[in-house]
Formats: C-alpha cells, sequence, structure tokens
C-alpha cells in the first residue's frame, strides 16, 4: 500500500533527518555515549543520502528512489534495536524504537517513483 508521495516523503526525510540530529539535546538523553551518536550519526546520514536521491527534493538526484527507501529501512531498523545492541536501553529507549519503527514503516508505504512532472523535468535535461 503505496500511499505517500515521494515529495511528502522528502519532507519527512530532511525533518526526520533533523529532528534525529536534534534528539539527544531535545529530549535530553545527550550523555556523549552511543545513545547520543546512534541518532546524530543516522540523522545526518538520511539528509545527506536525501540530497542524493532521485526525487523532487534531491540536489544531485543520483541515487534510484528504491535504495533510498531499502536506506530507510535499514537505518530504522538500526536505531530501533541501539539501545540492545549498544547497551543502553537501561538509559533510554524509547524514542529510538518509536522513531526507528517510523522510519521502517514509511517507506513500506512510500510510492517507488516520483511524480510523473518530476519525471518529465529530468528527461528534459538529459
Amino acid at each position: 500500500m503505496q500511499l505517500i508521495p515521494t515529495r511528502i516523503h522528502g519532507m519527512l526525510d530532511y525533518l526526520v533527518g533533523a529532528l534525529l540530529v536534534a534528539a539527544p539535546w531535545l529530549f535530553d538523553f545527550n550523555r556523549g555515549g552511543a545513545e547520543t551518536w546512534v541518532p546524530v550519526v543516522l540523522g545526518a546520514g538520511a539528509i545527506l543520502y536525501s540530497l542524493f536521491t532521485d526525487y523532487e527534493l534531491g540536489v544531485v538526484r543520483t541515487i534510484p528512489m528504491p535504495t533510498h527507501l531499502a536506506l530507510d529501512v535499514g537505518s530504522g531498523i538500526l536505531l530501533a534495536l541501539s539501545p540492545w545492541l549498544f547497551g543502553f536501553a537501561d538509559r533510554v529507549w524509547q524514542p529510538h524504537l518509536i522513531v526507528g519503527l517510523i522510519e521502517i514503516v514509511t517507506p513500506l508505504m512510500t510510492r517507488r517513483v516520483p511524480s510523473d512532472g518530476h519525471q518529465r523535468r529530468v528527461r528534459a535535461r538529459a
């Protein structure tokens, strides 16, 4: 069930990426360990690969949308499991698990191909 257009997904990419980078300070789990740096690195990575994704909000447009969605799922799995993988579940786990699960489900609901208008603009530039 692919309900989310790629344009909306792109907006979510940048929003969630920024939220992940800021989350340790916003939600007071900035202790300097893995609980802090896993979301920061994954958020920065999401922003970076979003800039390179071939969709409406991509800048360089070299990463195919299916690859981008696979990266989202992988990032979500790592984020969701990180409290137990890196041993900080006794201090904080809810934000990592909740956002990780959202990152897993959202790509499964996103269209694999950008809108027709985007495709025509990309072909016209080639």
